[in-house]
């Protein structure tokens, strides 16, 4: 009981236990069916044990499990009563059904998250007890960059199953960058031809003399596509695509040059079939091109995109765009001036505005990094706040909507301990403490300011992560961490009883083995977790707070 993750609102334990049999029936209404069919799936997996469709007329025979809505429940609240009529589960829709039977899971513990039953005779049994439980926050995200280092689709697939485990909603899907683009579309096919792979990779940090010489690539056909967002929909998890504009893309401009400032690239001597997909980290000068041939190109890969996923957000990117170009570019100055804008800022307030409002016609929202602030924000654009918390703040003051993932607390690609064996050591240490002592509600804000506040995301950034082993040890176990302080209604952060989340966390480990999870022990990495020589980039001191 005491060691759910993340905590629920209210537990009231009870004595004596539910234990599931052969003879156990699963009984789910038209509503749940969905749900009723992955529970059944994942414990006959783990247990062996069939779990019968049951009728409404059985009840639940006092072993068994019963799945339904309670409209008095908000969308994702559940209730979970385990008692002497077996275990019943209701939600105020499916996916408060979901979360619940994802608490189920844990209740009947570490192998139950196991795909085979390990082969001895045990007893599953669920305690008995009332568990009353709803999110703090409607976006509980994890942000994976997938253009960095291409993650084949089961990789994406595990990592749908490991946030559905740790209830989080929102999967922000980074699919485009300098260094790859990661979706096929069809009207564009260099897209992937050209832009989906590079001749080679830095192994490190970008002031690493170490490269891996071999070509790195990847992409997800429409179909890969379909079938994620299909995936995700199952687990009640909503699947944000990004397609960065107009910084960070040069595979784009790699594929096709025109998109690219052609009258700066071909007066440096670079020449447009000069630039390639960029085999290093950082930030690329070349950007898109202001100009009307971009904006319709762009709109067609999104009219793609509007067909794969039916999200309610698009994220389009907007940060880390360098000017210089725009700069430099006669082309880009012209239209500054034709435009009657006052500078490079404002240039780019002007192209994301215009996805703005190209996304709104078609009853979609866009959401941006917060550099989409700069030069004025577009009227319906929500901000990721990013750059700490001063962004989201601003734009929260202004009646926009926000999510808060700071890089200073919830970039988990950041460093977990200032200890030489930690591998590839990137920015600051944020140890597990740090992320559950995190709060995403700017104490600065007002309450009516506060509710722009959508919730909470956690980014994993992948240059230093070269395959899943090392996203799973950059991401847990401090993921979580971070689920408890999306879902659960926590104290202030020094209240926060880190050493009770410590010990629950040691039967979350034992999950975490079942699912077959790399992550950073608590006593540090293990000898094949290293990477003894790589250079990364270790900020020293606390983080700024701001």
């Amino acid at each position: 009981m005491t060691s759910l993750i993340p905590a629920p609102r209210r537990v009231v334990a009870g004595s004596g236990e539910v234990r599931l049999t052969a003879d156990s029936r699963l009984r789910a209404d038209t509503a749940t069916e969905g749900v009723g069919q992955w529970l059944r799936t994942v414990l006959w997996q783990a247990t062996g044990l069939p779990l019968r469709e049951g009728r409404e007329s059985d009840g639940t025979g006092g072993d068994g499990i019963a799945l339904r809505l309670d409209p008095g429940l908000g969308p994702e609240e559940y209730r979970l009563v385990s008692g002497t009529t077996g275990v019943l589960i209701e939600g105020g829709g499916a996916a408060g059904v979901f979360w619940g039977a994802q608490t189920l899971r844990q209740l009947l513990g570490p192998d139950a998250y196991r795909r085979a039953p390990l082969g001895r005779d045990r007893t599953w049994a669920v305690p008995h007890v009332t568990i009353e439980d709803a999110p703090r926050f409607r976006w509980r995200g994890l942000m994976l960059d997938v253009a960095r280092h291409f993650m084949p689709k089961d990789g994406v697939l595990r990592y749908l199953d490991l946030m559905a485990a740790h209830k989080l909603n929102v999967f922000h899907f980074h699919l485009t960058d300098d260094q790859g683009w990661r979706i096929e579309i069809t009207r564009h096919p260099r897209l992937t031809e050209v832009g989906s792979w590079r001749a080679r990779t830095k192994f490190g940090h970008r002031a690493s003399p170490l490269w891996e010489e071999k070509p790195h690539g990847g992409f997800y056909t429409q179909d890969d596509i379909r079938e994620i967002v299909a995936y995700a929909a199952q687990r009640h998890i909503s699947v944000v695509p990004e397609i960065d504009v107009p910084g960070h893309s040069q595979a784009a401009i790699a594929a096709y040059p025109e998109l690219g400032n052609t009258d700066v690239i071909a007066a440096s001597g670079e020449g447009g079939a000069g630039v390639s997909v960029w085999d290093t980290w950082g930030i690329s000068p070349n950007v898109l091109a202001p100009t009307d041939n971009t904006l319709r190109f762009y709109e067609g890969v999104f009219e793609e995109v509007l067909e794969l996923f039916p999200s309610e957000f698009i994220h389009v990117g907007g940060d880390e765009c360098l000017k210089d170009q725009w700069r430099r570019s006669p082309a880009a100055q012209a239209r500054i001036g034709e435009l009657g804008l006052a500078d490079e800022d404002q240039l780019q307030s002007w192209f994301i505005g215009h996805f703005d409002k190209w996304l709104t016609a078609r009853g979609r929202r866009l959401i941006g990094w917060d550099e989409i602030l700069e030069g004025g924000l577009a009227d319906g654009a929500t901000v990721s706040s990013w750059r700490g918390y001063a962004g989201g703040i601003a734009a929260a003051r202004a009646g926009h909507d926000v999510v808060m993932c700071p890089e200073q607390q919830v970039y988990l690609d950041h460093r977990q301990d200032g200890g030489a064996d930690e591998p590839v050591p990137i920015g600051f240490v944020r140890t597990l403490e740090d992320v559950h002592r995190f709060e995403p509600v700017p104490a600065e804000l007002t309450p009516e300011e506060a509710r722009h506040v959508l919730g909470t995301q956690a980014n994993l950034w992948t240059e230093a992560m070269e395959d899943h082993t090392r996203v799973d040890y950059q991401a847990f176990p401090r993921l979580a961490a971070f689920a408890e302080v999306a879902w659960s209604a926590l104290p202030a952060p020094r209240e926060r009883d880190f050493a009770g989340f410590e010990r629950r966390m040691e039967a979350h480990y034992g999950r975490l083995d079942a699912l077959g999870v790399g992550y950073r022990p608590p006593g540090g990495p293990r000898p094949w977790q290293r990477r003894p020589g790589v250079l990364g980039r270790p900020i020293d001191g606390p983080p700024p707070n701001r």
